[in-house]
C-alpha cells in the first residue's frame, strides 16, 4: 500500500501543491489528471523523491526556496524524507515526462541501463516481456535512442523503467505528444503490465481520455489541489470530468 497525506511544495511564495491526499493499493492503477501547471509532475516528482534533489540543488546554488510538507508511507514504512536511491530501490520508479531515454545508445543499450537494480535472470525474463508487450522495439534493438520516433521513444522508457523491477511504477505523462492512436496502444500496454506484472501503478496525464477506462481510481488535480476524487465509473459519470475530459 502506497499513501500520500497532505503534501504541500512552495516554491518561494507559489504554492505547487496544496494539501494533496491519494493511496494507490496492491495491483491498482490510480490516474491523476490535470491541465499543464496543475501540478502533476511536482506530485510524482515528489513521490519519487526526486523533488529532495531539486531541493537541494537550489539551495546549493542559491536559487529558488523550495519547501516540501507532508508524509509519504510505504508498505506502512514513512519514506517522505528517503532519498530517490533508496526508494528505487524499495521498489519506486520513476518513467518520467518528456522520456528522457539516451538517445547516443541503442534501444537495448537503453534497457539494459534499466535493469542495474535487478537480477541477471530477472534482467533476462523482464526483457522477454517489454519486448512482448512493446512488441516494436524488438525490430530496432540496435538503433540509437535519437533516432525513434515519439512513440518508440516512450516504449522504450517505459519498458526501461519496468527493467528496474518496479513494485510501484510512476509514470508521469506518457501520452505526452503522441497520436491518438498510439495513446491507446500505450493505455492498452499500462492495463497489461498491471494485470500480467502485479504491480502497482499511478499515472499523471493531461490527455485523460484514453487513462480514465483503465483505473481503479483517480483524482483531478486544479491548481495544485485535489479537487475531485472517485472510482472509474465515478469519474466518467460526472459531469465536470466529462465536459473537461471527453468533451460532452
Amino acid at each position: 500500500m502506497f499513501e500520500a497525506r497532505g503534501l504541500m511544495v512552495f516554491y518561494e511564495n507559489m504554492l505547487a501543491l496544496n494539501n494533496v491526499s491519494l493511496q494507490c493499493g496492491v495491483n491498482q492503477i490510480v490516474g491523476v489528471f490535470g491541465a499543464n501547471s496543475a501540478g502533476k509532475s511536482t506530485l510524482m516528482y515528489t513521490l519519487s523523491g526526486i523533488m529532495l534533489d531539486i531541493v537541494k540543488k537550489e539551495e546549493m546554488a542559491g536559487r529558488e526556496r523550495i519547501t516540501v510538507r507532508g508524509r509519504i508511507m510505504f508498505n506502512g514504512e514513512d519514506i517522505m524524507f528517503q532519498k530517490p536511491s533508496r526508494r528505487a530501490r524499495a521498489g519506486i520508479i520513476l518513467c518520467p515526462e518528456r522520456r528522457r531515454i539516451f538517445p547516443e545508445c541503442t534501444v537495448l543499450e537503453n534497457l539494459k541501463i534499466g535493469s542495474y537494480l535487478a537480477t541477471a535472470s530477472q534482467a533476462r525474463e523482464t526483457l522477454d516481456y517489454v519486448l512482448e508487450v512493446f512488441a516494436p522495439l524488438k525490430r530496432i534493438l540496435k538503433r540509437l535512442g535519437g533516432f525513434l520516433s515519439g512513440g518508440e521513444q516512450q516504449m522504450l522508457a517505459i519498458g526501461r523503467a519496468l527493467m528496474a523491477q518496479p513494485k510501484l511504477l510512476l509514470l508521469d505523462e506518457p501520452l505526452l505528444g503522441l497520436s491518438p492512436a498510439i495513446q491507446y496502444l500505450l493505455s492498452k500496454a499500462v492495463k497489461d503490465i498491471r494485470d500480467h506484472r502485479g504491480m502497482s501503478i499511478i499515472v499523471s496525464e493531461q490527455y485523460a481520455r484514453p487513462i480514465i477506462p483503465i483505473i481503479d481510481y483517480g483524482y483531478i488535480l486544479e491548481n495544485g489541489a485535489a479537487v475531485v476524487e472517485g472510482g472509474r465509473q465515478e469519474l466518467m459519470d460526472n459531469p465536470d470530468v466529462k465536459s473537461a475530459y471527453f468533451g460532452t
